[in-house]
């Protein structure tokens, strides 16, 4: 097995910080036996003393890089890989690949404990297989948070990192816009019925809200009224108005946009996202998201689908001057300070880049909103760091919904980076589409794309 030979200081720091985790951690090690696949790997599993596990799929044509994966919200076993199909195909190209569950055993919001796992979860492996000739980092959605604060430490002596469908706004932003379209749906679908937003005491009490708010949004959808109100709580959720298995729509079907909008709120996004909220409230100690002096007229003005807003509300004869001072008017949620400031210790990302990262995303995703990429991008060019940067958007509906071949190209171009301390015109949409296909696997749909403002009504 390759060998790592040399570190910068700053990455030999970071090892030997590692080091010390895996020692305080206490972590422990097994070796099962290869596991059958079409590529013959070493599968190591381990625990860590905050009761997290770890997995490990090590190929004896084992090219020197290893790949820390860490996985989505939800998650409570250990994966290496977003997919089965991708783990597959690393292996058979050589890449070792690795990831813990995280510490879930109080909350799936584990981002208090994800990225030190992850850290001793390097290190660990390390132990046993040696040290890699690279290490890159990989997340996908809540994972892709992770993986980007990975990133702005560099801990683990990583080199690289590739992010996939990144919740990178954070916690706190995800949370305000979230609760400024459910308190829109409260507010002007369901005004004589109490619904519970916020400091949810269990998972299934979120759920009930979530049912709420999806029954008021199918019971609206059957009046002119209800769509242009659905049209308005989907501008401030950031939803996008091209659902999976449609067409999109052409820029001026104002029903049809409106039509792929309910779809996602009909299939249940709000009854996932509720109940994820006690997860995250729990974490963080409180309620972390708030709209007391929300000005609602103007965050709706920041929103891309600001248009279609107005047109359905004139078409339904409706005042939407009324409705928005309505909702300023009533606005009244606080959010717990020392949840905010939790929120932003443990759960944002951007503040600064230690290595290189590129992050891939849909241009229609319903559960983290493409438009989070434009607010990470800000963070980070804010914080000098804009060079370590790249961005890349595949043409698709849906959360994570990349080919495998999108992901390998995505890795190969990351891995020219690393090499070169360029990324050249590897990380470009049209050279992201050549490798894709070149692969001959199951297609790639990258294209230029600018992500909108993200629609929300506070600033960090």
């Amino acid at each position: 097995m390759a060998v790592r030979t040399r570190r910068s200081a700053t990455r030999t720091f970071a090892a030997l910080a590692t080091a010390v985790v895996l020692s305080l951690t206490g972590a422990s090690v097994s070796t099962a036996a290869p596991q059958a696949s079409a590529t013959a790997a070493e599968r190591l599993t381990g625990t860590l003393a905050d009761g997290a596990t770890w997995i490990a799929d090590v190929p004896e044509n084992w090219n020197g890089t290893l790949i820390v994966f860490s996985h989505g919200f939800g998650g409570r076993a250990a994966q290496n890989a977003p997919r089965e199909a991708v783990r597959l195909r690393l292996l058979e190209e050589g890449y070792a690949l690795t990831g813990s569950s995280y510490d879930v055993s109080e909350t799936l919001w584990a981002l208090e404990s994800a990225e030190r796992d992850q850290v001793a979860t390097i290190a660990a492996v390390t132990e046993k297989i040696g040290e890699p000739t690279r290490t890159l980092a990989m997340g996908q959605s809540m994972g892709g948070l992770v993986n980007a604060r990975l990133a702005g430490s560099g801990a683990g002596g990583i080199d690289g990192a590739l992010g996939l469908c990144g919740l990178v706004a954070g916690a706190n932003d995800l949370h305000t816009y979230q609760l400024d379209a459910e308190y829109t749906i409260a507010r002007l679908l369901l005004p004589d019925t109490p619904v519970k937003l916020v400091d949810f005491a269990s998972e299934a009490e979120g759920a009930v809200t979530g049912q709420q708010l999806t029954d008021a949004v199918v019971a609206a959808q059957k009046t002119p009224e209800g769509r242009a109100r659905i049209a308005l709580a989907a501008a401030y959720l950031n939803l996008p108005a091209w659902a999976p298995g449609k067409d999109r729509p052409a820029a001026g079907d104002r029903a049809e946009q409106q039509a792929q909008q309910y779809e996602w709120l009909a299939q249940g996004i709000l009854n996932r996202v509720e109940p994820a909220r006690y997860h995250v409230e729990k974490a963080l100690g409180g309620n972390n998201s708030g709209n007391k002096g929300v000005d609602y007229a103007r965050v709706l003005a920041t929103s891309q689908h600001a248009p279609l807003v107005k047109a359905l509300y004139r078409e339904a004869g409706l005042d939407l001057r009324a409705d928005l001072e309505n909702l300023t008017a009533n606005a009244k949620i606080k959010a717990d300070p020392s949840a905010v400031a939790a929120g932003e210790r443990t759960s944002s990302a951007g503040q600064g880049l230690a290595v290189p990262l590129l992050d891939i995303h849909t241009t229609a995703d319903d559960l983290v909103p493409v438009e989070q990429e434009n607010r990470f991008a800000d963070r980070v060019r804010a914080s000098g760091d804009g060079s370590l940067l790249r961005q890349a958007y595949v043409e698709r509906q849906g959360h994570c919904s990349f080919t495998v071949a999108e992901t390998v190209a995505a890795l190969h171009a990351l891995e020219s980076r690393v090499d070169s301390g360029r990324w050249g015109a590897a990380a470009t949409p049209g050279a992201l589409q050549t490798a894709a296909t070149a692969l001959g696997l199951d297609g790639a749909a990258y294209v230029p794309y600018r992500p909108a403002e993200l629609t929300i009504g506070r600033r960090p």
